[in-house]
């Protein structure tokens, strides 16, 4: 693999600032998602109903990643997706507005938070586990066919390494030497399940060498590791080397779902001390790169973004029940 050159002070504020507005942004649908609620815990009720995964402790994974990709190479995710989508340049108000289920949002208020669709920026998740993998290899095959150096980066959990899925499209990626990553997300946590209790290797990362590839493990879930481990897999991609494997080591800070109680964690004491934005922040003050006012006025502009994103969602239109069939089926099939 290619050795990557050091982050730059300005590269190392720029992942901050997207960490920073990737928390912003799910603490905002913590928020919008409780609003109404309670007291008794609904969740059909509210503006937003239905389940609701959020990626607070994930952002390193997605910063990292998305860093090296442009709007013109793709990316799948999964039912947790909105750090994925927001590091990779999905419309924040349209994205907002589907998750309320409005008419304005990416996909018109029919597709809610686990199914974001966005063609601008060849992005796309699924609530079904590993669904996104096999997806990622067809825009990687058109890729390859069309001779252009554009990647296809399929992000998935550790608990979906374990599905056929997983396999059969690494194999196929292997075999033909396809330009795309594949990054494994390990929160611990299948759900309730213990990573150990489902898994028969310590790093999935291990699992590349049954089929010829490069694969490595982040163990820190620090974003400038995870930038360095995807700089050289997705530089391997563009240059026509053939598909890699990243695992990395992350953090789920809350539940697998909200309402989740949690009460399968035996560590959640410990979960807040190992949050990754205030790590870098510190370590980023401690370089020099920032100083404490810097990283309060950071989030007081992503505050402004997510905001306007949430006060758009909220004043746009609810879908007409007399569309409730439109692009969802064919014309021809509602005779």
């Amino acid at each position: 693999m290619t050795t990557q050159t050091a982050l730059a002070a300005d590269q190392r504020r720029e992942l901050f600032e997207m960490m920073v507005l990737i928390r912003t942004f799910e603490e905002a649908m913590l928020r919008e998602y409780h609003a109404d609620k309670s007291p008794g815990f609904d969740i059909g009720a509210g503006l937003v109903p239905g389940e609701m995964h959020l990626s607070a402790g994930q952002e390193p994974v997605a910063v990292g990643v998305a860093a090296h990709l442009t709007t013109d190479d793709a990316v799948t995710a999964t039912h947790r997706p909105h750090h994925i989508a927001i590091a990779h340049g999905v419309d924040m108000r349209a994205m907002t507005a589907e998750i309320f289920g409005r008419e304005t949002g990416l996909g018109r208020g029919r597709g809610g938070h686990m199914h974001l669709f966005d063609p601008k920026t060849h992005f796309s998740c699924s609530g079904i586990i590993a669904e996104g993998l096999p997806p990622a290899l067809g825009q990687a095959f058109a890729f390859q066919r069309a001779a252009t150096d554009r990647v296809a980066v399929a992000v998935t959990g550790e608990g979906s390494a374990n599905q056929g899925a997983f396999h059969e499209s690494l194999n196929l990626a292997a075999l033909w030497k396809l330009p795309v990553v594949f990054v494994v997300e390990d929160n611990d946590w299948g759900i309730s399940v213990p990573r150990a209790a489902s898994t028969s290797v310590p790093s999935n990362a291990d699992r590349a060498a049954a089929y010829g590839i490069p694969g490595v493990r982040v163990e820190d879930n620090a974003v400038e590791s995870v930038w360095q481990a995807a700089g050289e897999a997705i530089g391997r991609a563009r240059a026509g080397e053939g598909p890699s494997l990243i695992e990395v080591h992350t953090l789920r800070l809350w539940g697998h779902f909200e309402g989740d109680a949690q009460g399968y964690r035996s560590d959640l004491a410990e979960v807040a001390g190992h949050d990754p934005i205030p790590t870098y922040r510190d370590a980023l003050i401690a370089d020099g790169v920032i100083a404490e006012g810097d990283a309060e006025a950071i989030r007081a502009a992503a505050s402004d973004r997510v905001e306007d994103a949430v006060a758009y969602a909220k004043a746009s239109p609810v879908p007409s029940a007399d569309d409730a069939l439109k692009y969802v089926f064919a014309e021809g099939a509602r005779a």
